[in-house]
């Protein structure tokens, strides 16, 4: 579950390119997905890539970067051109930026901070909790997640699991600032070490919860209730 940029690249030159992507591959935020040195390939593969951004050359044979971008206008695409005349068009089209050749990472760089903030604003909904994990910087959203429980080796870090059967290693949060960040309606803590998903559960007596998930020997895992948040838990399931 990464936050970085998934990006795609267009440039008819291929030393330009090459140079493009040494330089975003310098920034921890961007995960070059394909690179491409021809239109009609991009053209071709463009709809089955899944992507955030589009840095593309404006001046290219046959359909030009701004007849490209026009084509994905639902992506924000940053241009790159020897040109200066073209920077009215590439704005006319909402680009995010619009950088002149030759190309220097520091340039490039300002233009994937603005490119991040606008993706940040427009494709993520209001409902994700951002956690450090094991694997950088997470957005998480609440229906993703399952369960969720103290790691056997440092109890600061928590064991998230999600619902297509992925964990990641929460790092450093307690029980007490997830239940802040987490919809109350939907999560209850069951004892010390575990917080459980409402539609995880399965059946419950007094004392131990049967939920829908399997532990790792495949058999069903099955959670103690503590006499700490029993009356809390009952009072959740009954509402």
């Amino acid at each position: 579950m990464s936050t970085k940029i998934r990006c795609i690249l267009l440039d008819d030159e291929l030393p330009g390119l090459t140079y493009l992507k040494m330089l975003c591959e310098q920034f921890p935020e961007v995960e070059i997905v394909k690179a491409f040195n021809r239109t009609d390939a991009f053209l071709k593969e463009v709809n089955a890539i899944d992507f955030d951004l589009c840095i593309l050359d404006i001046e290219m044979p046959g359909m030009n970067g701004l007849q490209v971008a026009n084509l994905i206008k639902d992506k924000p695409v940053i241009f790159t051109t020897a040109y200066k005349e073209y920077a009215a068009e590439a704005f006319d089209l909402n680009a995010v930026d619009y950088v002149r050749k030759p190309i220097t990472k520091d340039r490039l760089h300002q233009a994937i901070i603005k490119a991040q903030s606008r993706i940040q604003n427009t494709s993520k909904p209001d409902n994700f909790i951002q956690l450090n994990t094991d694997k950088g910087k997470a957005i998480i959203f609440p229906e993703q997640l399952v369960y969720i429980r103290t790691s056997d080796t440092d109890s600061r870090d928590k064991i998230a699991r999600l619902a297509d059967n992925s964990f990641l290693t929460l790092k450093n949060i307690s029980f007490e600032k997830l239940n802040e960040l987490l919809p109350s309606s939907a999560f209850i803590r069951v004892n010390k070490k575990e917080i459980i998903a409402i539609k995880s559960v399965q059946l419950f007596s007094f004392d131990e919860i049967t939920t829908h998930l399997t532990n790792e020997s495949g058999t069903t895992l099955k959670l103690t209730l503590s006499a700490v948040y029993r009356n809390e838990f009952l009072d959740k399931m009954k509402s």
